[in-house]
């Protein structure tokens, strides 16, 4: 890694002057970010990060003097042309010519590894991993608040794969519960075979909303309890209507999959595991933690004094099981079968105290591996509405994302002619939706806006797309052949170095991203590199330049791009090469 190699050489010559070893080092250097004020250094470290190690004669003096007392024992080398200080770092700016070659030599022979090999990851052990996403519930159309669970789930999986984590990605359908009591029931008297077939989110979601309406009628309520007993009593009637729900829901989960790009390598779900939630709480029963109330639910006291002021319900008094029951052999099932490292599940905040819950009793079951469980939550999507008006389902928002940038790449100058253009339409949307969705904490609720998702100048999606594609433009002009042997000399101008500058800093953002599995840091990386990249467009031409100095921009326009293109891809976003 090029960071890498710098980082290393800073830590030899600081390991000298504060006897301290340089892997102790590594991770107090850290490359500076680009900003429009434009700084010289590329390197700093931080006085205070070293504190604990630093001599005691400066530990009392302010950060300035110690980093000043620092850098006056440091010298300049064949890596380091100059060493200044800042507010409490020793700044290292690296021999310009140096940073040129290493950095596009190192993207361009890593490729799609660049940044993953970094030895900031050398101290991270290879994982194996489990991360629970998306997970609709069958017999409902696919909800827009699947939709963060599904891209965010993909992007902490996309990332675990690229640091070489194994990785399986499951889908944990909603398929089993009272509601398939109710929408059984309503199957019944609203149902068509031939809706079903024909259109089956649809019609199963029209069902659902007549027979809720009359869910307050207490017959119905005693007919939908009823189905759901007969369910998990194995009535094959029963059981062959909820085959059907289910057979139809996934096909048609699949085909929106397709669109965004998603894949699993599991589709499990609640019905797995209706036989194997009896096995629990069988366990919880001998281990004295399951107990009757008054009404017949099987509750588990989670209260750390055990005076019942917090329950956890695991069985319902009719005898029927619940879903944190299905959750709990579901969380056991995975360790044996798969035998992981860590598992994430991917939901929304609401419930979060559901996994609390969850967490609590495994513990109180006496598996440890609890606590290499992680709930990523988040937030809601707030003001999301199609021209047809209030959005309930996804693949309305995929529709109308679509069919909007056809119309504003029909009416654009600068578009290009393409092949499909509207699976490039599909591409460039999904690429506006998710970055309006992971510029922030996954955890805010966000205010969606389609005129700020969709616009092609500023920090968007399609933006990102438009630079991918006009690089990629650029490089077919120009042969399309891999750069190699290039004149460094040639890369000295302001807007080059702030570009090798920020290529330098990918591997300490992918290793952000990876310690607390929020994309942002990502999204904001790649914004800025597409600015940067905007800007040398402009001040550094390819054509019409001198042979030597065509090459050398030319490798560093297709190192740019294979860097964008990686973070993209990281994110689910696949680069579009026109548009």
């Amino acid at each position: 890694m090029a960071a890498c190699a710098f980082r290393r050489s800073i830590a030899r010559q600081l390991s000298e002057v504060l006897d301290l070893p340089p892997e102790n080092l590594i991770k107090s250097i850290s490359a500076v970010p680009v900003s429009r004020k434009r700084h010289d250094a590329d390197f700093q470290l931080s006085v205070a990060s070293i504190e604990e190690g630093g001599s005691s004669d400066c530990l009392a003096q302010d950060l300035q003097l110690r980093a000043q007392k620092l850098a006056e024992k440091l010298k300049c080398d064949a890596v380091v042309s100059e060493i200044s200080t800042g507010p409490g770092t020793v700044n290292f700016t690296i021999n310009r010519e140096l940073l040129a070659k290493t950095v596009l030599q190192q993207v361009l022979k890593d490729g799609t590894q660049y940044g993953t090999k970094s030895e900031l990851f050398s101290t991270v052990p290879k994982q194996k991993a489990v991360v629970e996403f998306s997970s609709p519930n069958i017999a409902k159309k696919f909800h827009i608040g699947h939709l963060r669970s599904t891209i965010i789930g993909n992007f902490i999986a996309n990332l675990k794969v690229a640091l070489g984590h194994e990785v399986t990605r499951i889908n944990y359908l909603g398929d089993w519960g009272m509601q398939f009591g109710l929408l059984g029931v309503g199957f019944q008297q609203f149902g068509d075979k031939e809706k079903l077939k024909s259109s089956p989110l649809q019609h199963l979601f029209e069902v659902y909303v007549q027979i809720n309406k009359a869910a307050a009628d207490e017959n119905t309520k005693k007919l939908a309890k009823d189905f759901f007993r007969k369910l998990e009593e194995h009535d094959e009637q029963a059981l062959s209507l909820w085959k059907e729900f289910r057979d139809f829901s996934i096909k048609e989960y699949t085909r929106i999959y397709k669109r965004l790009g998603v894949h699993f390598d599991e589709y499990s779900g609640e019905s797995f595991y209706k036989e194997k939630s009896w096995e629990v709480l069988k366990m919880l029963e001998d281990k004295g933690l399951l107990q009757k109330t008054t009404k017949g639910t099987g509750v588990v006291d989670l209260s750390e004094k055990k005076d019942l002021s917090s329950l956890s319900t695991v069985i319902r008094s009719d005898g029927t099981s619940l879903y944190i029951t299905r959750d709990l052999a579901a969380a056991i099932d995975r360790m044996n079968k798969y035998n992981w490292d860590t598992m994430i599940y991917v939901t929304d905040r609401n419930q979060s105290s559901h996994f609390q819950h969850l967490f609590q009793i495994l513990k109180l079951m006496g598996y440890d591996w609890v606590e290499r469980c992680q709930h990523v939550s988040f937030g809601l999507v707030q003001g999301m509405k199609t021209r047809k008006g209030e959005v309930i389902f996804l693949e309305d928002v995929l529709d109308e994302v679509r069919s909007r940038m056809l119309e504003n790449m029909a009416s654009a100058k600068t578009t290009k002619e393409v092949e499909d253009p509207v699976e490039t339409a599909e591409k460039v949307g999904l690429a506006a939706l998710i970055i309006q969705d992971f510029r922030g904490l996954l955890s805010s609720d966000y205010q969606f806006s389609w005129d700020r998702a969709l616009q092609s100048r500023g920090d968007t999606g399609v933006f990102l797309q438009y630079t991918h594609a006009r690089l990629h433009s650029l490089e077919q002009m120009h042969g399309n052949e891999p750069v190699t042997d290039i004149n460094v000399a040639c890369l000295q101008e302001p807007d080059a170095i702030s570009v090798l500058q920020h290529l330098l800093r990918y591997d300490e953002v992918l290793y952000r991203s990876s310690q607390d599995l929020q994309p942002k840091h990502i999204v904001s990386y790649l914004l800025t590199l597409s600015h940067l990249a905007a800007v040398a467009h402009r001040t550094l031409p390819v054509k019409g330049s001198t042979p030597a100095l065509a090459q050398a921009r030319l490798c560093l326009f297709q190192a740019t791009r294979s860097v964008l293109a990686n973070g993209m891809k990281l994110l689910g976003i696949t680069p579009v090469t026109r548009m």
